[in-house]
């Protein structure tokens, strides 16, 4: 009796482990819910659909793109953390919900490193920062001046607190030595329409987004927050060349899966964004936004993200930010 239940044991041991790849190999073999943890009209949603609407016809199934905006990107991070680990709930984010977000809300709800399995980078496109055109501004001197001359009256807004550009606010401020205000707001589109209506200043938002206003004069842009000018404003001066090379933050898009997600659907997910990246009508609709491609291994994202927590966290702690 012992020994057939031994062997009926280590028969079923066997099943399961020949299960596991199996279902691997046959993935997807449903729909795939890809959260957003901003609301719609952002670069983030924009994006996320043109990707996504390549990324289903890849892998043969519909894909689902589902908003969860809110406490800047934290929200829909905490969902997808708590999500079945199979494959069939991916978040697609910049880093409010990996990197900036955790770094200034330590009671966010989960810890980005441990519940995140890293998928790729996607896409990247430079920050850019621009003034209202009724700001005697026309740099980021003029605007220091500025600001050192009507102390607390300079408004910057951001696309929710703990965002990158909420952080390169912060980050200004300390190096300027300036007492300028931080006005948060959900998402892009919340944030363009207030600094159309003249309730902030100076804002630092995607090019994807930000480009149409500039083109029609309704945003003036001062700097490029990176080291490399924007060939479609190729005479706008970078934060390096403007004197704040500190200011460096290009938005970039990632995905990452719940923790636990099996290896070979990491790869073969992996393997999906960069055939549907590598689509020629996907690269130009996204360089007509100003996104670069930038996909690349887990490994590489995790290596990234890590990079960005450190110096995020140092800015936080440096500025003495609290969640509010």
């Amino acid at each position: 009796m012992m020994r057939a239940l031994l062997a009926a044991a280590l028969c079923a041991g066997w099943a399961l482990h020949d299960a596991a790849p199996a279902n691997a190999q046959a993935y997807p073999t449903r729909p795939i819910k890809v959260v957003v943890p901003f609301p719609p009209g952002g670069p983030t949603d924009g994006m996320a659909r043109i990707i996504s609407e390549r990324l289903g016809a890849v892998l043969g199934q519909p894909i689902v793109v589902e908003n969860r905006g809110g406490a800047g990107g934290g929200v829909g991070g905490k969902f997808v953390a708590e999500s079945d680990p199979d494959g069939y709930t991916v978040l697609m984010t910049p880093g409010g919900a990996l990197t900036t977000g955790p770094a200034v809300n330590p009671n966010i709800g989960y810890d980005p490193a441990k519940v995140f399995t890293p998928i790729a980078e996607l896409i990247e496109t430079p920050l850019i920062v621009s003034v209202i055109p009724s700001l005697p501004a026309t740099s980021m001197a003029e605007v220091v001046t500025y600001a050192k001359a009507n102390p607390g009256k300079l408004k910057w807004g951001s696309q929710g607190f703990g965002t990158a550009p909420h952080l390169l606010a912060e980050m200004f401020r300390l190096d300027a030595g300036l007492n300028i205000i931080h006005v948060p707001y959900r998402g892009t589109g919340p944030l363009l329409n207030a600094i159309l209506a003249g309730e902030v200043q100076i804002i630092a938002d995607p090019s994807t987004t930000s480009l149409p206003y500039i083109q029609d004069n309704k945003l003036r842009p001062i700097a490029i927050a990176g080291s490399v000018r924007d060939p479609k404003l190729p005479n706008v001066p970078t934060v390096v060349e403007a004197g704040f090379p500190k200011l460096q933050a290009p938005f970039w898009l990632a995905v990452v899966a719940p923790a636990g997600t099996p290896r070979d659907i990491v790869a073969k997910l992996n393997n999906a964004f960069r055939q549907a990246l590598d689509a020629p009508e996907t690269r130009t609709r996204l360089d007509a936004l100003g996104a670069e491609v930038k996909i690349g291994t887990p490994e590489d994202l995790d290596k990234m993200l890590t990079s960005e927590r450190a110096q995020w966290i140092a800015v936080v702690k440096a500025a003495n930010i609290k969640v509010e």
